[in-house]
């Protein structure tokens, strides 16, 4: 559905820039409307209608956005923090607007962490009814064995009102410094450490891998973010 929108408006909520950033491109004739310069930050544009086009790439409205972000350590998973920087602050300052990290990641593990403004894909991601797979690779300070894998398989005590559902823990190595694979359908606060915990093992790197059909891959490095491809929207349910 099309709507009215300021054009400063609509290029600052499609992360081209601040709103005086943005003001700034219109005022040195870098932005056009249908093929002509825009000269007012207040043009009235009607998205799926008017073709805007910044220093000649078309950018084009959406109301939701997805960004796929290697999120580093040291980083939390929050939009404020009054004391430690934001995964949002690995953003430019004018793609930040209402999004927010689709579940948390603790500050010190990295890896794939989804930013979005569409609060209905993160309820649908989120649920503990849906059971999306969440796999982590982690580094485990204790020799890691197959009666580890057959308790995860059977669901762990980590001290709340129930077990951990099934995991499946496919051992790297083991060693005295172990390496695994863990997939998880749940996401309980802490609760890749707690499973292992529980097992008297201590987790001493950790990294989320995949979220549903979401795959970190070798080619985001840390603290880099991209927008969701085609084929990550649809397997999402993206429209």
């Amino acid at each position: 559905m099309s709507k009215t929108i300021r054009l400063d408006k609509y290029l600052a909520d499609m992360g081209c820039g601040t709103r005086s950033e943005v003001k700034q491109m219109i005022r040195k004739g870098q932005v056009e409307v249908n093929g002509e310069k825009a000269k007012k930050p207040e043009l009235k544009i009607t998205t799926g209608q008017d073709r805007v086009c910044v220093a000649g790439k078309e950018i084009c409205y959406e109301k939701y956005r997805y960004l796929l972000l290697h999120k580093p350590a040291g980083y939390v998973s929050a939009t404020t923090d009054n004391r430690d920087q934001t995964v949002l602050e690995l953003l430019p300052e004018g793609l930040r607007k209402d999004l927010f990290p689709v579940g948390r990641l603790d500050k010190d593990t990295e890896g794939l962490l989804l930013l979005t403004n569409d609060g209905d894909l993160a309820h649908r991601l989120l649920s503990p009814k849906k059971h999306v797979d969440k796999t982590y690779y982690a580094r485990i300070d204790g020799k890691v064995v197959a009666e580890d894998q057959e308790a995860f398989l059977q669901g762990v005590d980590i001290g709340d009102e129930t077990k951990t559902l099934p995991a499946k823990l496919e051992i790297l190595e083991s060693a005295d410094v172990s390496e695994i694979l863990l997939t998880i359908h749940e996401g309980r606060f802490h609760q890749v450490k707690r499973m292992f915990q529980a097992r008297g093992k201590q987790v001493i790197y950790l990294k989320r891998m995949t979220m549903g059909p979401l795959v970190l891959g070798e080619d985001l490095p840390k603290g880099v973010y991209r927008e969701l491809r085609e084929d990550e929207r649809k397997a999402l349910g993206i429209h």
